[in-house]
């Protein structure tokens, strides 16, 4: 059975609490910009029914629980494009947003070497209630804005927007930032040689991760299953940790998404 379908006779239990925030948040929902900016691990929190995933806060606060500093950044690139941008509100180990439903990462049962206690055997219909409070319904807003653009005759330029540990399993990444991408290269390929460039970064062609449609869910679906321009970026924690490293990040790429954005839009409309 897929994961896609509800077991019989299993009720549809929501997840999320009074208390509980929404799964997302859309930041400058009427932006004019052709940018559109996602942030899957944006947030760090834990539905109050999962009771911290049985976790000290100090491990959610960990790069395990969430991307460190992509949320800041993604809000500061915003504003500065007038592009629209939406960031999810709860933990990767609730359920990672940008993972197909058939990973074995989706709902992780250890992470780098952390056991997560509150996924642990989960069943069909834990596992369901997650999906359905969380994952469908931030990828179901995602789909509703790319409709609409679509319908209106609006370009798109997807940018996925991610940030990576400095040390991973012991071993230290030199990388200041990462470009990803799978089959299209277009904006990719671009922005890898825009921010080395730049003269002062170290910047990996799909590294530290790379991309495929078993691994990964925003570029598969969001980006290739609708042809739209796109990349991954990721960005090295240590660097936008706090307010200051943000918005130097953010000032950096809106001066190159600018530079770059005529070249782009004439790949999204050939």
């Amino acid at each position: 059975m897929s994961l896609l379908e509800r077991p019989a006779g299993v009720p549809a239990v929501p997840l999320l609490g009074p208390g509980d925030p929404p799964p997302f948040t859309v930041h400058n929902p009427h932006g004019g910009s052709p940018f559109l900016l996602l942030a899957d691990h944006a947030g760090q929190r834990v539905p109050a029914a999962l009771g911290g995933l049985g976790l000290a806060q100090a491990e959610l606060d960990r790069h395990i629980g969430w991307d460190i500093g992509i949320a800041g950044t993604t809000r500061a690139l915003s504003a500065r494009l007038d592009a629209w941008a939406i960031e999810q509100t709860y933990s990767r180990l609730v359920i990672d947003c940008n993972r197909p439903l058939a990973s074995p990462t989706l709902m992780p049962e250890t992470s780098d070497g952390t056991a997560i206690p509150g996924n642990a055997g989960l069943d069909a219909a834990r596992r369901r209630q997650r999906i359905d409070a969380i994952h469908a319904p931030y990828h179901a807003r995602i789909a509703t804005e790319l409709d609409r653009r679509h319908d209106a005759g609006t370009p798109t330029l997807l940018v996925m927007m991610h940030s990576f540990t400095p040390a991973m399993n012991g071993t230290q990444r030199p990388w200041h930032a990462g470009v990803l991408y799978h089959r299209d290269t277009r904006f990719a390929h671009a922005l890898l040689q825009a921010l080395r460039d730049e003269g002062d970064l170290v910047v990996g062609d799909n590294q530290p991760y790379s991309v495929s449609s078993t691994s990964d869910y925003a570029v598969p679906v969001h980006g290739e299953g609708r042809g739209l321009v796109h990349v991954e970026l990721e960005i090295r924690q240590d660097l936008i940790a706090d307010a200051a490293g943000q918005q130097a990040w953010a000032e950096r790429l809106a001066r190159i998404f600018t530079a770059l954005q005529p070249a782009l839009l004439a790949h999204a409309t050939a």
